[in-house]
């Protein structure tokens, strides 16, 4: 059976999804009961760090540790990839190695070629044009506190960045309504975009698009990597807060969900995102570590 990898949504089916969505949920349950299985004892993973991170590291090496497997870190100065080793080249010594690889880079390029030449299942742990993991966390977080995603209308207000990306494969995969506002010249890949038009509103102004909607997610304005245009971003984003002025346009039932790390009083007021009546971001975050049990061990059992 041909590897499987998992460097965007569209890596799953419809129904592949459905499938991983209710694993993390079950995970979960079992979990907090102690009476988890560990379905990955002896198994091993790799983790490349190339950008910082505190949710996906420990997202993924607790989840490991969980499963009964164990984790190693990598980060360029750990590993020969720092001293310019070829990603190919890393990619096929540690598929002799370990079981499984997670990678959190900055081009998507550089994700595919790592695996092109794995021979085991590579995860994309985020690159600079999609964010697959945090979508399976915020699906499972939606799907606890609300119930499917179809049909539903979903906002997003800010930076057209990699998780605008993964929002609009979501959209696809679940059949829901997007709504993207975003300030000219932030907007989300304009193939993805063209893609998928017949599911995609893209405007300027974020009370057309949370006006009904039933989720309404942001970001930081500037993410890593984009340090040097953060004053050119604060002026460009005036305007692209999420409150609960805005918040008060959405469905009556509506939540919120942000990633993390959250900026407060950039784009999310503080008031919001520590409001359980709307905010679910803390869900959102343990999440990533349920979700990503389920997709390691879907990956590996597909081997």
């Amino acid at each position: 059976m041909a590897v499987r990898h998992f460097l965007t949504l569209t890596d799953l089916s419809p129904g592949e999804l459905k499938g991983l969505i209710d694993r993390a949920i079950a995970l979960k349950a079992e979990h907090r009961k102690g009476v988890a299985g560990k379905p990955m004892a002896g198994k091993v993973l790799a983790m490349i760090f190339e950008k910082a991170s505190t949710r996906t590291r420990v997202s993924f090496e607790a989840g490991m540790a969980q499963l009964g497997g164990s984790a190693i870190f990598l980060s360029p100065s750990d590993s020969q990839l720092g001293r310019g080793e070829p990603v190919e080249d890393t990619a096929r010594v540690l598929s002799g190695m370990v079981d499984i690889v997670m990678v959190r880079t900055f081009g998507h390029d550089k994700l595919q070629r790592f695996a092109e030449y794995s021979s085991i299942p590579v995860i994309n742990a985020l690159t600079d044009s999609f964010h697959p993991c945090q979508l399976l966390a915020d699906i499972q977080t939606f799907v606890e506190h609300r119930g499917t995603m179809t049909g539903k209308t979903v906002a997003w207000v800010g930076d057209g960045n990699n998780m605008t990306n993964s929002y609009i494969d979501a959209a696809a995969l679940l059949d829901f309504q997007l709504r993207i506002a975003c300030p000219e010249g932030y907007e989300p890949d304009a193939e993805l975009l063209a893609a998928h038009s017949d599911r995609i509103l893209l405007t300027r102004d974020p009370e057309e698009a949370v006006d009904g909607a039933h989720l309404v997610v942001t970001d930081t304005w500037a993410s890593m990597g984009q340090e040097e245009e953060k004053a050119a971003r604060l002026t460009a984003f005036q305007g692209y807060q999420v409150d609960h002025q805005l918040m008060a346009l959405a469905a009556e039932d509506a939540i919120f969900m942000h990633c993390l790390p959250a900026y407060r009083g950039m784009e999310v007021s503080h008031d919001l995102l520590e409001d359980s009546n709307y905010s679910v971001v803390w869900d959102e975050a343990e999440n990533r570590l349920h979700a990503q049990k389920a997709l390691m061990e879907f990956l590996l059992s597909e081997r």
